[in-house]
């Protein structure tokens, strides 16, 4: 019987037995591992690759294997792997899986360091991307596919505008073609069953909820079948990729409390976003479990929950300068780019978001909004003043 998502959390990953009954596994770093004959040596070898067992540093050690265990089981997958960011957990799958003369899908509401990626890369590497808007029908995103698709890339909810994709129907039409489905599935940590849904590659930054203190960089790609493991694993082996295991430690330890900090922010995110949806300096509120947000249907069918990441559109009577001057006033959010940790953070994102399928298009100036784990009244009180120095005041 499967277990539920909170006992894994805290059971998964973990041997005592094995480990002098230390409840956590222990910290192991090297780089070179000492075989007692070349026979010993060779058996190890064949192993290595697609087992976890410890052959070589950059191969990955008890601390690596304990959380990609972990992560499989979380996700509902078989197999994981860690890789050294959350970009790489992106780029690691894509170069393991592209080649010359072959075409992939993206949402035009992708997270710019991919598109970044997709433009300079693999274009240099002759791989064509096509951008698609995040909100097109199953049938007007199979226009799209080409003989040569090999990957349709997904994001749900898609980044700094947060529309949720139908991954069940556009899997269906991409599978039909023979590509595979990835998902940045970052936001969606245990609120949404990427295998349940068509998802054939599971990506995610573990520098956010998964380290959830702000001082780790990491990421992790979970897979559901062997014919994918062997493409991922196989895909980053051969780029070198490498993850700390002091950062893979310290994100074993986020994971046992994950589900009580992801619950605050969540009911945090829903009670500020909902304070911003009342406010009349706001056109709309940009979160997916608000009817406001693109793809709200969506998210009430497939998803179990949501995170504290929202977006917040003001009134077209307010410049940028007028949201400038209100995150400047703001003294209990910083600024800053990454979410997912303890604090809460805004930043500005009209004027800094990239398109070219013309998507992304609402009413006002807009912002991002991580709400952490202070008090929601002492954020409110803060937000308050902000308003004011929109205003002008």
């Amino acid at each position: 019987m499967a277990r539920k998502i909170e006992t894994a959390l805290v059971q998964a990953g973990r041997a005592p037995v094995r480990h002098y009954g230390f409840v956590n596994p222990p910290l192991k770093r090297g780089s070179t591992v000492l075989h007692e004959s070349i026979a010993a040596k060779k058996e190890v070898g064949q192993r290595a690759a697609f087992e976890p067992v410890e052959n070589y540093g950059v191969m990955g050690s008890d601390t690596h294997f304990a959380l990609e265990a972990a992560l499989a089981e979380i996700e509902g997958g078989t197999r994981a792997q860690v890789t050294a960011s959350g970009l790489s957990a992106i780029t690691v799958p894509l170069l393991a899986y592209l080649k010359t003369g072959e075409h992939i899908l993206v949402p035009d509401s992708v997270y710019g360091p991919t598109r970044s990626f997709c433009d300079s890369l693999l274009k240099r590497f002759g791989v064509e991307t096509t951008y698609y808007d995040p909100m097109l029908t199953p049938a007007a995103l199979e226009a799209l596919f080409q003989p040569n698709t090999r990957v349709l890339f997904t994001e749900s909810p898609g980044s700094h505008t947060f529309e949720v994709q139908d991954i069940p129907a556009l899997a269906k039409v991409a599978h039909a073609h023979g590509a595979k489905v990835f998902l940045d599935n970052t936001w969606g940590l245990l609120h949404f069953a990427p295998f349940e849904h068509g998802v054939d590659v599971s990506i995610h930054a573990l520098t956010k909820y998964v380290g959830g203190h702000s001082d780790i960089i990491l990421g992790g790609v979970v897979v559901n079948s062997e014919e994918d493991w062997r493409w991922l694993r196989l895909g980053s082996l051969e780029l070198g990729n490498y993850a700390s295991p002091d950062d893979c430690w310290l994100a074993l330890r986020g994971l046992r409390t994950l589900h009580l900090r992801l619950k605050a922010a969540e009911t945090a995110g829903l009670e500020i976003a909902n304070w911003f949806a009342a406010r009349p300096e706001v056109a709309r509120v940009l979160h997916p479990a608000l009817p406001s947000c693109p793809g709200h249907e969506i998210f009430k069918r497939d998803f179990t929950g949501a995170c504290g990441l929202f977006g917040v559109v003001f009134q077209p009577a307010y410049s940028a300068e007028d949201v400038v001057r209100m995150i400047d006033a703001l003294t209990m959010f910083g600024i800053g780019a990454s979410w997912g940790g303890f604090e809460s953070l805004v930043l500005p994102t009209t004027g800094t978001i990239r398109r070219s399928a013309g998507t992304g298009r609402f009413e006002g100036e807009a912002a991002r909004f991580q709400i952490g784990l202070e008090s929601v009244e002492d954020l409110i009180a803060d937000l308050e003043q902000g308003l004011a120095a929109l205003k002008g005041k």
